[in-house]
């Protein structure tokens, strides 16, 4: 296939041009590069490998991309997490977020692109009713405006989805973690990891809130199914990824961080943080029993990976606000 990847230098975006080039497939990445593009020169002289820098808010694809060339999009560029959608405010989260999905989508389904994936979030659920766990039909009840954005794209897409020959596959991802060409350090694993390395001390707000996690490799192996399985299993379809054994709560990571990095001074405090109120542990059963999809990386392992790369240097200045997306500014 030939691929197009908005948003492909990011943390999801570099890792899955990667894999989809080692499968044999073309991959044309579109990219403003807010975070640098130090994730994607492994590939510049990649015969299969395409890259145009442009912001899609400003510049449509048609006039970077012979769209007729492309049989699929991925569509992961976004303001990503309510931190970085709280500080540039609702008019601009809207445009980047909403309006971007809609225009990427028209120009997919003008050129006859046959699928498009979207990146979306389980912050949808918000807060669960008290001892459910939430599947792809739970009620939505966002807390944030980054899901306020996802929900309103996902309604867009769906409603395409009955009469559009491009068809939308929609994936609500758990949190992320572990490490990517372009790490984050602003995801809850990934930040308590480089903490206890760099502080020795974990300052923990919600600590019986439940949260769900996966690997940022098992994401990437998600979306790849979502571009290559049947249209009719897949097409029009919402999935939850990740699953039922990486539901923790912050307490039982900051156990099995302690586990793995010694020495870690641990403080409670008992505050929460408007905006993102997630307190939910999430059903995965959809997307195993349709795409037949289960995680490889456990949560452990992807503790042991990020401190690993941390304590060898592996990941260049993981201080830096270049592996947070809370500091995205627009320019």
């Amino acid at each position: 296939m030939h691929v197009l990847i908005t948003g492909g230098a990011g943390y999801i975006g570099s890792m899955l041009t990667a894999n989809l080039l080692f499968q044999g497939h073309q991959v044309t990445v579109v990219d403003k590069l807010i975070f640098g593009g130090d994730s994607l020169l492994g590939f510049m002289t990649h015969p299969a490998f395409k890259f145009h820098y442009a912001d899609l808010t400003e510049t449509r694809l048609p006039e970077l991309v012979d769209m007729s060339e492309v049989d699929a999009v991925v569509h992961l560029a976004a303001i990503v997490g309510f931190p970085a959608c709280q500080a540039v405010g609702h008019d601009v989260a809207w445009r980047y977020n909403v309006e971007m999905t809609q225009e990427v989508f028209a120009d997919a389904e003008a050129a006859g692109v046959k699928r498009i994936v979207f990146a979306s979030t389980y912050s949808n659920y918000g807060l669960a009713d008290e001892g459910e766990m939430v599947t792809e039909e739970s009620p939505l009840r966002p807390q944030s405006l980054y899901a306020e954005t996802k929900i309103a794209s996902e309604q867009f897409l769906l409603e395409k989805a009955a009469t559009s020959g491009c068809v939308p596959v929609l994936f609500r991802f758990a949190t992320l973690f572990g490490i990517s060409p372009r790490t984050r350090f602003d995801l809850i694993i990934n930040q308590f990891v480089l903490e206890a390395l760099t502080q020795r001390k974990l300052i923990i707000y919600q600590r019986g809130y439940a949260r769900s996690f996966v690997h940022v490799f098992d994401v990437v192996r998600a979306v790849i199914m979502g571009l290559t399985a049947d249209e009719k299993v897949v097409g029009g379809q919402v999935f939850n990824v990740g699953s039922e054994t990486g539901n923790y709560s912050k307490d039982e990571i900051v156990q099995l961080v302690k586990k793995h990095v010694r020495g870690v001074e641990v403080q409670y405090k008992d505050l929460s943080f408007g905006g993102d109120m997630r307190d939910i542990r999430v059903s995965f059963e959809k997307i195993r029993s349709r795409l037949g999809y289960e995680p490889i990386v456990s949560v452990e392992q992807g503790i042991q990976e990020v401190r690993d790369a941390v304590e060898t240097e592996l990941v260049g200045n993981a201080l830096s606000e270049r592996h947070r997306n809370a500091h995205f500014i627009v320019q």
